[in-house]
């Protein structure tokens, strides 16, 4: 894909459930390669965003694209060029490291799987590890593995929801290394996270989700700036206790 095109392109989109419209116009892009982070405060709307832009979850109006894909028409193509990890490691404990990998080798088909399966094992540093049965794994452990098999079929997109959820700062600062390698090696990165520490670690691009919209987006320096913060903590408190405010997305990535 041209490194000038966007490789996510959302307009207008909306969803809503029952009578709570969740999403009432979400505007954004994402640049290929690059840490996208989409900030909001619980029940934002973010997972559904992301459900979205996985084709697991129907809009009720705007469009989107992924990878050049109509997320809504051509949900197969999409399919095959993005991975998502949600806030729980989807691992099975019963299997080794090592046989975890190649079983998603083996569903998605993979011609190099047990060569695969090896490289990724040294690059998330399991290596040691590959023979030991999950249970006996630890939460950061997990974590990377998890990842780690999103990534057997060299997806293009990786969907991260908030994926550090739950893990002690020592693993969590491990994970940010893994997902900043990621992006190294030209996967795109699409971030949700509770933590603006991590998003001010890891992002290229921030966007604000608050009452349905994006409400402003930039780097961090740039959110900084826009609301007369010093940290994007208060940056980010700032921008939604003033939703209605025009914050003008005077940044573009």
């Amino acid at each position: 894909m041209n490194q000038q095109e966007p490789i996510i392109s959302v307009s207008g989109l909306k969803k809503s459930y029952k009578n709570h419209e969740v999403l009432k116009g979400v505007d954004f892009t994402v640049r290929p390669g690059k840490i996208f982070a989409l900030l909001g405060s619980n029940g934002a709307g973010k997972t559904t965003t992301v459900r979205i832009l996985a084709t697991l979850l129907h809009s009720d109006g705007g469009t989107a694209t992924v990878c050049g894909y109509d997320v809504a028409q051509q949900a197969d193509h999409v399919r095959r060029n993005i991975s998502l990890t949600g806030q729980y490691a989807a691992v099975d404990e019963v299997l080794t490291g090592r046989e975890n990998l190649r079983l998603m080798g083996a569903l998605l088909h993979l011609d190099s799987n047990q060569q695969r399966a090896e490289q990724l094992l040294e690059s998330f540093r399991l290596t040691d590890a590959a023979n030991k049965r999950v249970s006996t794994y630890s939460g950061g452990m997990r974590r990377r593995l998890d990842i780690a098999m999103s990534l057997m079929g060299n997806p293009q997109v990786i969907f991260l929801d908030e994926p550090t959820t739950g893990l002690d700062p020592q693993n969590r600062l491990a994970m940010w290394e893994t997902v900043k390698e990621m992006a190294a090696a030209g996967t795109t990165i699409f971030l949700t996270t509770q933590y603006l520490e991590e998003a001010e670690y890891l992002a290229n691009h921030i966007a604000i989700l608050d009452q349905g919209t994006i409400t402003a987006e930039g780097t961090a320096e740039q959110l900084k700036t826009l609301a007369g913060t010093e940290t994007l903590e208060q940056a980010f408190l700032t921008i939604i206790g003033e939703t209605g405010k025009d914050w003008n997305h005077a940044y573009t990535n």
